[in-house]
């Protein structure tokens, strides 16, 4: 295993790198998560009993479920300590809260099967692997979500989410629309093409463990957050998300 696959190896870099990093990674991380927090505030406050075109609707689902993406994209780099470099309790602390944000996820569950999946790809001891190659989209999906969601996180998310209703006097119709769907979205665009897709039918060699999906840079992002070139992330963990696409044309 290289030295990039290494926990916490990104909190010892170069004092120019880590000045660079720890500006753009935070300020990345902080207008996700404001822009998270507006749209979905904004979403669920709109009166849909006047005339709201199912298009702008649509469009409106589509973006939280981005957004949503956004969130958790911004978790998984806390985990790789690429958010706030600089001191390791803020990195978490914003991992934390953006995973909790998400679904009620539990950032140590999450940081300890992360860099599982990251040493053992493909294997017994990867979380992420359902342990069948050629598992179908649904089977695969539900191992994932079995990982990392039990009832546990479904009664902390549907209890806050209550709460957050009764004082707000939110509409049930608003919290399908624009929380619940674009979750499950979120979840399934997440999963796509951040696990099924790279790993599906790759052998167990490290090397070998996850292929990429290259695609325009404007489309990549709407992907997943350039998610798709998973190979360049499993073999440089240190890059946070929006480098994965420069380093993708450097390596070809």
């Amino acid at each position: 295993m290289s030295q990039a696959n290494t926990p916490g190896l990104c909190f010892r870099q170069s004092p120019k790198r880590l000045a660079l990093s720890e500006c753009r990674g935070l300020l990345i991380a902080l207008v996700i998560m404001a822009a998270w927090l507006c749209h979905l505030e904004l979403l669920l406050s709109i009166d849909l009993s006047t005339a709201v075109h199912p298009a702008v609707i649509l469009g409106a689902i589509l973006l939280q479920t981005f957004l949503n993406t956004g969130l958790f994209i911004t978790a998984h780099d806390a985990i790789h300590g690429l958010v706030y470099p600089a001191n390791r309790s803020v990195n978490a602390a914003i991992g934390a809260l953006c995973a909790f944000s998400y679904a009620s996820l539990p950032y140590k569950t999450l940081v300890t099967k992360h860099w599982l999946h990251h040493r053992y790809p493909m294997s017994a001891k990867d979380p992420d692997f359902c342990g069948l190659k050629q598992a179908s989209f649904l089977t695969w999906y539900l191992h994932f979500m079995r990982q990392y969601w039990g009832w546990k996180q479904f009664i902390q998310l549907a209890s806050a989410v209550g709460i957050v209703s009764f004082i707000f006097q939110l509409s049930p119709v608003n919290l399908v629309l624009f929380w619940a769907i674009p979750l499950l979205l979120s979840s399934l665009q997440l999963f796509y093409f951040g696990t099924y897709w790279p790993h599906q039918n790759i052998t167990t060699d490290y090397h070998q463990c996850a292929r990429s999906f290259p695609l325009p840079w404007f489309l990549s992002l709407l992907a997943c957050y350039h998610f798709g070139y998973h190979q360049e992330h499993h073999e440089h963990p240190d890059i946070p998300w929006w480098g994965l696409p420069a380093l993708h044309e450097a390596q070809h």
